[in-house]
């Protein structure tokens, strides 16, 4: 492996700007799992969803906020792999960058066949050609300037966010008797088997399912990298972000349960559509088609461009092959954007040629992956914090309150998100392959450590 090199401070003139990396952050948390995903979170919990959706946005707003406060007092040092480097130490940084990057390229072609799978209604090719065309047209976006990037995902997520503030605008109309016949909110919520229909153990167990949903906030990190002002942008997105995905989520599904009783709630379809059949808004199916496959163009474009990152980043620290580097941050990442295309196309046939093995392989073992990342972030705000704390630098820069007790809160609400998962039948080899995964790339950083040495 090469010798770690580092990236200069140089910035893109056609970087990202403020309006960017806010919708970037909030786009790719929003995504296909809310419109279509949530409907089996809702059929297998019951109006108590809106208590887990809540538990998991308290714990991505804790998150969020104190990888905020890492940037904010160390910024331009890159993505939240680097402060995770800079914490725990180069096998460390080798392990979370290398299983974040093959989370987002199994996304990438999941996510590719689900579009193909959705546009075939509209385009009569077959599936896999369109998954490559789609991969195609996402991988030309990314060559050109960042800009081109951002403003593809501002107007992705834009319709994304549109659609939902309008769909809890009517809804609220439709609850209010404005129109239509109107709606009994107190039977829908509470005359089908009370608030935990199902007890607390079916609140518990669909936390996992929704954690994943609501992933993608640390997006903003590494769109932020390619801005004028990361530090500030950073701190500006990360304090609200959490915030801001908590209310979308709690209140479009909270009018959901209004308007459809939950046991009215199919998994697998759009409960979305559920509702505003309900309200009789004409072409639901086709409107919420649409949305979904924004959803479906965003997280493409997303996984596309965070790939692409995160392999230059790790290209600069040595831990990548050279040429996959960039030399400055004005340099478009083509190499490494061809090179996670390609992987991601990779997945995607392996989900149409061996969907029962492979692709269900790849998916258990980044199925949890996140939450591996969540805990990274944690510890190493807690480290860098403390050293912050002897320097005496920490007033200046960190406000999280009740230091080190909320950091230790919040390791333990992602240990209990594991756990579950653990005594969750559904989906305990999706734990135990991660944790595999992760094991075998942290051994491999050791590998790479020790050659490198003797090399040296």
């Amino acid at each position: 492996m090469p010798e770690p090199t580092t990236l200069p401070a140089e910035k893109p003139a056609d970087g990202l700007r403020n309006r960017h990396i806010a919708m970037i952050a909030l786009g790719g948390t929003i995504g296909a799992g809310l419109f279509v995903g949530s409907g089996a979170a809702i059929a297998a919990t019951g109006p108590a969803v809106l208590l887990a959706f809540l538990l998991v946005g308290f714990l991505v707003i804790l998150v969020m906020r104190m990888l905020g406060e890492m940037v904010v007092a160390d910024p331009g040092r890159g993505s939240f792999v680097e402060y995770i480097r800079a914490a725990h130490g180069d096998k460390v940084g080798f392990t979370a960058g290398w299983l974040y990057w093959f989370f987002w390229v199994v996304v990438l072609g999941s996510e590719a066949i689900a579009g193909a799978i959705l546009l075939q209604d509209w385009v009569h090719l077959p599936v896999w050609l369109l998954s490559v065309v789609l991969i195609l047209v996402l991988k030309l976006i990314n060559f050109a300037a960042p800009r081109v990037f951002g403003e593809c995902e501002f107007w992705l997520s834009a319709i994304k966010v549109f659609s939902i503030i309008a769909f809890i605008a009517i809804s609220l109309l439709y609850a209010a008797h404005v129109f239509g016949p109107g709606v009994s909110v107190k039977e829908n919520l509470l005359g089908h088997g009370g608030l935990f229909p199902h007890g607390v153990v079916a609140l518990l167990s669909i936390i996992p399912t929704i954690l994943f949903t609501m992933m993608g906030s640390e997006i903003a990190t590494v769109a932020a990298a390619e801005s004028p002002e990361p530090g500030k942008n950073v701190a500006r997105v990360t304090r609200s972000l959490g915030r801001r995905i908590t209310l979308f989520y709690v209140a479009a599904v909270g009018m959901i349960l209004i308007v459809v009783p939950w046991t009215n709630i199919v998994a697998g379809k759009s409960p979305f559509v559920a509702a505003m059949d309900v309200m009789g808004v004409p072409g639901a199916g086709l409107l919420m088609r649409i949305v979904v496959l924004s959803a479906i163009l965003s997280c493409l474009n997303s996984a596309m461009y965070i790939t692409s990152r995160i392999l230059t980043e790790l290209a600069a620290q040595g831990d990548a092959p050279g040429f996959l580097a960039r030399s400055s941050a004005a340099v478009v990442p083509r190499k490494a954007i061809i090179v996670s295309s390609l992987a991601g196309t990779l997945v995607a046939f392996s989900s149409i040629l061996a969907p029962g093995t492979i692709f269900a392989f790849l998916l258990s073992c980044s199925g949890g992956v996140i939450l591996l990342i969540y805990s990274l972030i944690v510890t190493s705000y807690i480290v860098t914090r403390r050293a912050a704390r002897k320097a005496g630098t920490e007033a200046e820069n960190y406000t999280l309150p009740l230091f080190p007790l909320c950091n230790y809160v919040t390791l333990a609400g992602v240990v209990l998100v594991f756990v579950a998962m653990l005594l969750n039948p559904s989906e305990r080899m999706t734990a135990l392959a991660t944790m595999g995964s992760s094991v075998v790339c942290y051994l491999m950083a050791v590998y790479f450590a020790t050659n490198n040495k003797k090399a040296g």
